[in-house]
């Protein structure tokens, strides 16, 4: 009973104690704060790399193709069995994106994917990136007049109609411009000629000027009706066997951008926008080059053994933001039918369809892992194929971000290590100060082990308060981070969390049950770690010893 008498009442009457629970308790609460919102930061990233890509792909190396697509689905359903959810293939080449923005020309490398409008969002979480809500529920890659994100502004065939429109008015007026410059110069070149006409009347010498026809040489021997031939009345000589085959062209044959569109294409959002950071007399805002209902130039190579360059015309027919700009600055997606006859991805012979991957999706609780073996046994090392799950894929920047926290994990600890020697030396300095007192309490029969537990006790009692007062206060600004983060802003003048930047619209933050017992664990064994060489050395001290200059 003693025991924890004294321990409380050294830790209730020291101001010393005060000192080392504030310092565990800051550790506590930055380390609960640091590990939340770490584990959003995580887990975010996993589901948007995990957004686009697929459980397992089976790809071909470089820009290498997959034939007989049939077969090779056939031989993944009798492996995967009920395991399988959804698969789907699409088509993948780099290419080159081209487009003006204010008169001035612009270049953009793209990664361009083609994929299947029915069958690629049950494969990857690709509906819910889109900028169009109808897109978001039944994928097109025809453009829309409506259901576009309010922040990319005036898009879709309203805008295309504009845009058709002002290039029409713009030709018109240019033709008729070169038209009133054409008659300006003949009533220039008729004004001169006049002028020549009259000098010459009073005498002047004048070059003479330039004939503004050619002159008509005659020719003897021909008929004079032919000499008076007029050409307007004239027929082509040349007699076309097809013309009466050829059906007449009419004005909706032809492409009127007003009406028609080319091939559409889905593109990065961070492609068509460019962030302009905030100045003295503007905020920070995004710079929009491209629009859905723009049309742009793809420049790629074609499939086969001697690749060439090719160049498709293209409209923009939505956006894909999946706020993670390695794909947002360079994915661009187009109907997979589309790019196979781009390319070149049809055997003439056969009508069969070459693919660059297949993009399979699992129930979830299917160990990855281990269907990845089995395709690997099923597809052997003849087969020059790369068969990888999403983790594999990202295996880099997964270890980087593990890699990280473990570090951080390991210097915030420091902070409580530092709290620990804070308790070393506080024990120390009482076991100096109360010499006296533990002397008369081993001079009263406490036993060694009695002395020992006292500041045992005290370690105890300070780590377990300081541990509790730190995951309250780190739980609850992990409850407030956001309205911290915005009154921080607000105090400094100056983004705390630009979404820009992170791509997030909050931070987020995940609180896991074992995060925070084994940081309370950890601390709490750090200060009666810190108590057991002074709570030893109490321990030893002779009651003689201590008493002999009392």
């Amino acid at each position: 009973m003693y025991i924890m008498l004294l321990a409380w009442r050294y830790l209730r009457t020291r101001f010393i104690a005060v000192a080392s629970i504030v310092s565990v308790t800051l550790g506590v609460a930055t380390l609960i704060v640091v590990n939340a919102v770490m584990a959003g930061f995580v887990d975010e990233m996993h589901d948007r790399l995990h957004g686009i890509l697929s459980d397992i792909e089976i790809a071909g190396p470089g820009l290498s193709e997959i034939n007989q697509v049939d077969w090779h689905v056939d031989q993944i359903k009798q492996l995967a069995g009920d395991d399988l959810e959804s698969i789907t293939t699409v088509v993948r080449v780099p290419a080159l994106l081209h487009f003006e923005f204010r008169g001035r020309p612009m270049t953009h490398t793209i990664m361009l994917i083609g994929i299947d409008d029915e069958t690629f969002g049950t494969v990857t979480d690709f509906h819910p990136y889109l900028a169009n809500v109808h897109n978001q529920k039944q994928l097109s890659f025809e453009l829309r007049s409506d259901g576009y994100d309010p922040e990319i502004g005036h898009c879709g065939w309203p805008y295309r109609r504009e845009i058709a429109e002002f290039d029409r008015q713009y030709r018109e007026q240019l033709k008729k411009l070169k038209e009133s410059r054409r008659q300006t110069q003949e009533a220039t070149v008729k004004q001169l000629a006049m002028s020549d006409s009259v000098g010459q009347k009073a005498g002047e010498r004048r070059i003479p000027s330039l004939p503004s026809s050619p002159p008509v040489i005659p020719a003897e021997g021909i008929d004079e009706r032919k000499n008076q031939f007029d050409v307007s009345q004239a027929q082509p000589p040349a007699f076309d066997p097809y013309d009466a085959m050829r059906p007449p062209i009419a004005d909706e044959d032809l492409f009127d951008p007003a009406r028609d569109q080319y091939t559409g294409i889905i593109i990065g959002k961070a492609i068509a926008s460019r962030p302009i950071p905030a100045t003295d007399t503007q905020e920070a805002h995004n710079l929009i080059l491209l629009r859905p209902g723009d049309d742009v130039h793809i420049t790629l190579p074609t499939a086969g053994a001697n690749p060439t360059a090719i160049m498709e015309n293209c409209t923009i027919v939505d956006f894909y933001s999946s706020n993670m700009h390695e794909y947002d600055s360079s994915f661009a997606f187009m109907p997979l039918s589309e790019l196979q006859s781009i390319r070149g991805m049809i055997d003439p012979y056969r009508g069969d369809r070459s693919v660059s991957a297949i993009q399979i999706k699992f129930k979830p609780g299917v160990d990855l892992s281990q269907m990845r073996d089995k395709l690997i046994a099923a597809f052997p090392p003849d087969m020059p194929y790369m068969i990888q799950t999403w983790q594999d894929t990202q295996r880099p920047l997964l270890n980087a971000v593990n890699l990280e926290l473990t570090i951080l994990n390991i210097l915030l600890f420091l902070i409580i290590g530092v709290a620990g020697f804070g308790i070393l030396a506080t024990f120390f300095m009482i076991v100096v100060e109360k010499t006296k007192d533990i002397g008369i309490l081993k001079s009263l029969g406490a036993p060694g082990r009695g002395v020992m537990s006292i500041f045992l006790a005290y370690g105890l009692s300070l780590g377990s308060v300081g541990t509790g007062v730190g995951i309250l206060l780190g739980l609850a600004f992990v409850w407030k981070i956001n309205e911290i983060a915005n009154l921080i802003q607000f105090l400094t003048g100056r983004e705390i969390f630009d979404p820009m930047i992170y791509y997030f619209n909050e931070i987020p933050t995940i609180v896991s049950p074992w995060m925070v017992v084994w940081v309370a664990a950890g601390a709490i064994m750090i200060a009666v770690l810190a108590s057991v060489l002074p709570a030893i050395r109490a321990a030893r001290l002779h009651p003689v010893d201590a008493l002999r200059y009392e």
